[in-house]
């Protein structure tokens, strides 16, 4: 790439690949701290992207997962002709996300071979068996063809998402949160499926567990994780528990995560939100594995049974017992949580 260059890029449909898609525009700022990145995304996403310096602007598309939308598509396409794009790098393997830089006639358009897409795809890349994770096969697109890939992410290039402090005080004003008294989050949802989510009675424990030891329990989610929070508050006896599943934005939820002493989540998108804004995380696998999308921090805890039948990838247990998640105990997601509180309190004291 040249100085001036504009890239657009076709980002992904959930949340957690959004935030791991920020090392490839790392990569690309790296090798040209003069390009111009600009993001097709769906609505949600929005709010994240604007806490990416990386990222010149967010393009709204409005469509849900799975619609085809050609009409919204090719009005989209139409308004980004004249943005003079020298290169489109395509994140999901559809054919439909591959639609919007060909009908804009952007002239290099890098993807993976996916749903038959030939000509949609001028420059097509194929998985070779290094591209083990998630985020490595989002960094192979920002890599010319056959150019050796680093077989671990590098450090400058783990997502790093900017934070608001006025936004977080008036959060903590809000929601009663004392800046005085540590803060633990937990997130108890995946959107993915019940096989990714370890139950809610177990983080209701977690939480008693934690305030014992002086710190402030919120939980954070969408409005669909709402009733996991009140099942966890309920389950967390008269320990104060702050349900904020559905009464935050996902900037917000950023804020509150970098203010966190650690956060406890599932293999979830906001389990990769956590480690973009700098939480320790405590990450929590199921029927999902640590080594394919592991958190991108230097500063984690894996939680993880590695019994016969995992990872299976189901969104729900095909043997009916959930034993991955069910039979994980507190304890052991406790002490890792006291591991990481140590750390940190190691670190304010240095």
């Amino acid at each position: 790439m040249t100085v001036g260059d504009k890239v657009l890029v076709v980002g992904p449909s959930w949340v957690g690949d959004m935030v791991m898609a920020q090392a490839l525009y790392r990569l690309l700022r790296q090798r040209n701290p003069a390009v111009e990145i600009d993001v097709v995304a769906p609505t949600w996403s929005l709010p994240v992207l604007a806490r990416m310096p990386e990222v010149a602007h967010g393009i709204e598309l409005a469509v849900a997962h799975g619609e085809l939308a050609l009409g919204r598509r090719r009005k989209l396409a139409l308004e980004l002709r004249s943005r003079g794009y020298s290169r489109a790098i395509v994140l999901p393997r559809s054919v439909k996300a591959a639609l919007v830089p060909w009908l804009a006639r952007i002239p290099r358009r890098t993807g993976f071979r996916g749903e038959y897409r030939y000509g949609l795809i001028n420059d097509m890349r194929r998985f070779d068996d290094e591209l083990d994770q998630t985020v490595k096969r989002f960094i192979a697109l920002g890599h010319e063809r056959g150019e050796p890939m680093p077989k671990t992410l590098p450090a400058a290039l783990r997502p790093s998402l900017a934070t608001d402090a006025a936004n977080l005080e008036r959060l903590r004003a809000v929601h009663g949160l004392p800046e005085a008294v540590p803060l633990v989050a937990l997130m108890p949802g995946a959107e993915y499926g019940p096989a990714k989510r370890w139950p809610a009675r177990h983080f209701g424990e977690l939480a008693a567990a934690c305030a014992q030891r002086g710190v402030t329990i919120v939980v954070l989610g969408s409005a669909k994780e709402r009733a996991l929070g009140d099942e966890i508050a309920a389950a967390a006896g008269r320990v104060r528990v702050v349900n904020l599943c559905g009464a935050t934005s996902l900037a917000d939820v950023v804020d509150l995560l970098a203010a966190a002493e650690v956060a406890v989540s599932n293999d979830s998108g906001l389990l990769h939100v956590a480690a973009a804004a700098g939480a320790p995380v405590v990450a929590i696998y199921g029927s999902s594995s640590p080594e394919f999308t592991p958190p991108l921090t230097a500063t984690a805890a894996i939680v993880w049974q590695q019994l016969s039948c995992s990872p299976c990838f189901a969104r729900e247990c095909p043997l009916g017992h959930l034993n991955c998640l069910k039979e994980l105990p507190v304890a052991r997601v406790l002490a890792a949580v006291e591991e990481l509180r140590a750390v940190a309190s190691a670190g304010r004291r240095a």
